[in-house]
């Protein structure tokens, strides 16, 4: 198959991911960019995020039209990681591949268990997010989200769900808003590093992106949130799999 095909398939499966789970995208991104059109690591995390800054950008759009977007818990949520993003995100260079591959499975674990838990019903009606804790998760979100090369959709989510109490559908387009942030800023730690990107590639991988953004967003409107929370955390789990193989042979 060509480097384009597999570009345009790619990104439709990334964007769908974006608009019906809320995150994924650079999950999915960046094993696609290194094992299926031969990026390198470095430019495969730097592609990746430019791809998911534009699709989330358009899912959030989509979202935001349908009111599922908290907009002042998530921009308190994302601007608390702003800063620890660009750190993080100065800093991943200068650790081993290897060591990243391992952390970024672990995460994946952790954030997919968290989500197949039971829901808490005391916290779901609680309703009201305080400020403070969401300001701390976002920061710690944000350092993730710099140190693994990742837009943070697969971890805000689980955060918005199992710690901030989100309902899962508001969860899913709040996270966009996360998303774009904190890839926006993991983005500008890596502007003057000398990495090229094939855009003979990248464009058509971000075309289809955001086409199946618009799709996703419409899958989850006829899939339930206990549902789409199943799915999401067996695509973490699968993930974490691939990625703990691939660092350990």
């Amino acid at each position: 198959m060509s480097a384009l095909v597999l570009a345009l398939v790619a990104g439709a499966v990334v964007g769908l991911a974006l608009g019906a789970l809320g995150g994924g995208g650079s999950v999915l991104a960046v094993p696609a960019l290194i094992y299926l059109l031969g990026f390198t690591p470095a430019a495969a995390t730097t592609a990746s995020l430019v791809i998911v800054t534009v699709t989330s950008l358009t899912a959030l759009y989509a979202h935001a039209r349908a009111g599922h977007v908290r907009w002042k818990a998530g921009a308190a949520f994302a601007a608390a990681g702003l800063l620890p993003a660009a750190l993080a995100g100065a800093a991943a260079a200068r650790l081993p591949q290897a060591a990243l591959t391992l952390a970024f499975a672990a995460v994946a674990a952790l954030a997919a268990l968290k989500m197949l838990r039971p829901a808490d019903p005391a916290a779901a009606r609680s309703g009201g997010v305080r400020p403070g804790r969401a300001a701390g998760t976002g920061a710690g979100l944000g350092a993730l989200t710099g140190l693994l090369g990742v837009g943070g959709g697969f971890l805000a989510v689980p955060a918005l769900v199992t710690v901030l109490a989100f309902e899962m559908q508001a969860a899913v387009g709040t996270s966009l808003l996360v998303i774009t942030a904190n890839s926006l800023a993991s983005l500008a730690t890596r502007s003057g590093a000398a990495v090229s990107l094939d855009w003979a590639v990248v464009g058509p991988f971000i075309a289809t992106a955001v086409l199946g953004a618009w799709d996703g967003k419409r899958l989850a409107a006829k899939v339930s949130g206990p549902r789409l929370q199943r799915v999401f955390a067996v695509l973490l789990l699968a993930v974490a799999a691939f990625m703990l193989a691939d660092a350990v042979t």
